[in-house]
């Protein structure tokens, strides 16, 4: 372990636990735990969330996809976080991932496949609507989620990994939240806390060839889904997301862009996670809603 993951992994899960200290699971949430999703029982777990409302109904489904700087992460840090989704009317896949540095890239990515893939298969179990399959992301996960939806839109970026997407799969729509969407710029990262991470990440350190796989903006074409891109006031990686909607806007994505907080109220990184927050419960209303305008479109 690297000195820089072992310092996101204790500051991460610090902050991470004082903001979900005292939280249970909601009494109209049904939830269904530790399922198994690969071969690694160890990493390649999920959790499936639903109203109890709406049980025995088809629902759309939104795959939430952890951030963490890469290293850091598990499905039980974002579990508020999702069921608080899965009360807007959503069932709401909860997946842990393999990390940097036990797993390098493109282990995540190759794990996010494999999440997309068991919601097609396991649809009548757990009552998916596969028609309206959406997903969210944030900080490492927006990069992720990203960098995976490329892969379904784009072939010839495709053809850089080792796996296939499902045939014809594409997520209805995404939301990229607090993401960091330019990992290098002319063969150089951004800083040196980012060049200690992919050290950790990449297989060879960041190659030429690394590089060029892993910045988000570059891969987005005129079929990537419509796009809810968020940051905030108070987000380091703030300055991010408007070369990234900027390339949406190039390409004719369709996207919402939403900054949130204000110079009075200067919202931190991911704060949409803090279920307690009423600025986080704005955001998230917002996204799911701009989530629901295309299950209307389709209907």
């Amino acid at each position: 372990m690297s000195k820089i993951s072992d310092l996101f992994r204790e500051n991460f899960k610090k902050s991470d636990d004082i903001r979900d200290a005292g939280l249970t699971t909601p009494e109209d949430i049904v939830r269904y735990d530790d399922i198994v999703y690969g071969q690694d029982a160890e990493w390649q777990i999920l959790d499936v969330y639903r109203p109890k409302a709406e049980e025995g109904k088809k629902l759309p489904v939104i795959v939430s996809v952890h951030g963490g700087g890469w290293v850091y992460g598990d499905k039980e840090c974002y579990q508020y976080y999702c069921m608080d989704l899965a009360q807007r009317g959503f069932a709401v896949v909860n997946y842990t991932y393999r990390l940097a540095p036990e797993f390098k890239f493109p282990s995540s990515l190759e794990d996010t496949n494999l999440v997309f893939t068991w919601v097609l298969q396991h649809a009548p179990e757990y009552g998916f609507d596969i028609k309206h399959v959406f997903a969210v992301g944030d900080s490492a996960g927006a990069h992720n989620l990203g960098l995976y939806t490329s892969i379904c839109t784009n072939r010839e970026y495709a053809s850089k990994y080792p796996f296939q997407v499902p045939e014809g799969f594409v997520p209805t729509a995404v939301a990229l939240n607090c993401g960091k969407y330019e990992i290098s710029h002319d063969g150089v990262f951004s800083d040196e806390q980012t060049k200690l991470l992919m050290e950790d990440l990449l297989p060879e350190q960041g190659s030429p060839k690394e590089h060029e796989l892993i910045n988000v903006a570059e891969h987005v074409t005129k079929d990537y889904p419509p796009v809810f891109l968020m940051t905030s006031t108070g987000d380091f990686l703030k300055d991010y997301a408007i070369p990234m909607a900027a390339k949406l806007s190039s390409c004719d994505v369709p996207f919402m862009y939403r900054l949130y907080g204000d110079c009075e109220n200067k919202l931190g990184h991911v704060f949409h996670c803090d279920v307690r927050s009423a600025d986080a419960r704005v955001c998230n209303n917002e996204e799911c809603d701009f989530f629901k305008e295309f299950i209307k479109e389709q209907d």
